[in-house]
């Protein structure tokens, strides 16, 4: 393939990685969590949360080393195919995209419910729609553009945040942020593991901008700390501020009963009401937080499937990028039409449940690819070395492992669309005339 249809431009300063990988997650602090709640209760969803951190941390430790040293768009496609071979590959960079083309349409969903507080005439699956067609064609439109955009999104999503957690925080009470705090027992905290891990899910997204990067050797290590740290304090503030206001039942259903895709609102509403400015602020700041996350996981998806198709894995064509605008516009534009068949047909639980599947498989892959490369290429340059080393990454694969097992136990029907979706690609692809697992270029 020519240089003209398979090269990424390179464009991305440590900035606009910071605001990538902030970016990628900070929708998950304004929604999805809370459904955790119906699951766990305050102390299952807590507990939850803490166990995801710690396999946050050591996993991003690890593929940060990964990413540095082989700075590719597949991520952990290119990774798992170094380590395990052309099938490792094929099923790591499987998962990845499962991953990446679910979580999209639940922060969609997301985006059409908060707009519906605005415009209730207009239904949130219309609303969800629409802004996919937008922010696809600005994904396509080009790579710096749109990282520059996710920045500023992200900056403004961050201080709503913050203006959030300072209006409620002075009015939270222990009292309601521990009141029935197990609903479900400690196997609640099992059910919980999806919507803690949605706190977090996309940060390894960053890896797959590396081609885009000007630095990745350098700059990718300093976006992956940066910005999970900032994520680990917004969680942390978002959490406490939101139930110690409202309870966790007053953050996941709405004055109809049903689990809500907007629990900040839910909180405001108990200390200010609907119609004052700062409930109005809080509203639109968590606008600009799910557009971040939803407008750079399509970033992150259509590197995903080009380099996944680029490498022979899938249809040529998804391997190309716009002779123009240097942007995998076939793959972005694919990942569109999936994204919204599956808003149109799947709840946002359901959504968020599909994508942590993904999520749980790849970390496990990529982990395991680590350990792996460590043995076999010592020799890798490696400019990022993950501290800790074998206790980080082996309790990465332990919390990873364990969680998917839980969630398979937990969401049994998910399990199986999941396990359909993985063999039946694999089983597709075989069965293609003229295709092959393909890593050499790795």
């Amino acid at each position: 393939m020519s240089q003209d249809t398979s090269q990424l431009q390179r464009t991305l300063t440590p900035t606009l990685l910071w605001g990538l990988g902030v970016g990628y997650v900070i929708s998950g602090m304004y929604f999805g969590w809370n459904l955790g709640l119906e699951k766990g209760g305050t102390g299952g969803m807590a507990v939850a949360t803490g166990v995801v951190v710690v396999m946050y941390v050591c996993f991003t430790l690890s593929y940060a080393e990964l990413a540095c040293a082989i700075p590719k768009a597949g991520g952990a496609f290119d990774y798992a195919g170094r380590a395990m071979g052309a099938r490792g590959g094929f099923m790591a960079g499987m998962a990845q995209n499962i991953e990446f083309l679910f979580a999209p349409p639940a922060i969609a969903a997301g985006i059409g419910a908060y707009l519906n507080l605005f415009l209730p005439q207009l239904s949130p699956t219309a609303i969800a729609i629409g802004v996919y067609l937008l922010f696809t064609l600005l994904n396509v439109w080009g790579t710096h553009i749109a990282a520059t955009f996710e920045l500023v999104v992200t900056v403004v999503a961050v201080a709503g945040l913050l203006l959030f957690a300072g209006i409620a925080l002075p009015e939270m009470s222990t009292t309601t942020l521990t009141e029935n705090s197990l609903p479900n027992g400690w196997t609640g905290v099992l059910a919980a593991i999806p919507f803690a891990i949605w706190f977090f899910l996309g940060i390894e997204g960053l890896a797959n901008v590396a081609e885009e990067s000007i630095n990745p050797q350098r700059d990718l290590t300093s976006g992956f700390g940066s910005a999970m740290a900032t994520l680990v304090a917004l969680c942390a503030l978002t959490f406490v501020a939101s139930v110690g206001v409202a309870g966790w039942d007053g953050v996941v259903y709405d004055a109809s009963g049903q689990p809500s895709d907007s629990p900040l609102p839910l909180a405001l509403q108990q200390l200010v009401g609907e119609g004052h400015i700062l409930y109005t602020l809080v509203v639109v700041f968590g606008l600009f937080g799910l557009v971040a996350s939803f407008h750079g996981l399509l970033l992150a998806a259509g590197r995903s499937t080009y380099e996944f198709c680029r490498m022979g894995n899938g249809p040529a064509w998804l391997g190309r990028v716009h002779p123009r605008f240097r942007t995998p516009a076939p793959a972005l534009l694919v990942n569109m039409l999936i994204g919204i068949a599956a808003l149109a047909t799947r709840t946002t639980a359901d959504i968020i449940v599909l994508s942590a599947f993904g999520a749980l498989l790849m970390y496990s892959l990529s982990v395991i690819s680590f350990l792996i490369l460590r043995r076999t290429e010592p020799g890798l340059p490696r400019p990022f070395r993950t501290p800790g080393y074998p206790l980080v990454p082996y309790l990465a694969l332990l919390i990873s492992v364990s969680s998917l097992v839980a969630l398979s136990l937990f969401n049994p029907q998910s399990a199986l669309i999941f396990a359909l979706i993985m063999v039946g690609s694999f089983v597709m692809h075989r069965l293609l005339p003229g295709r092959r697992l393909n890593t050499d270029a790795v």
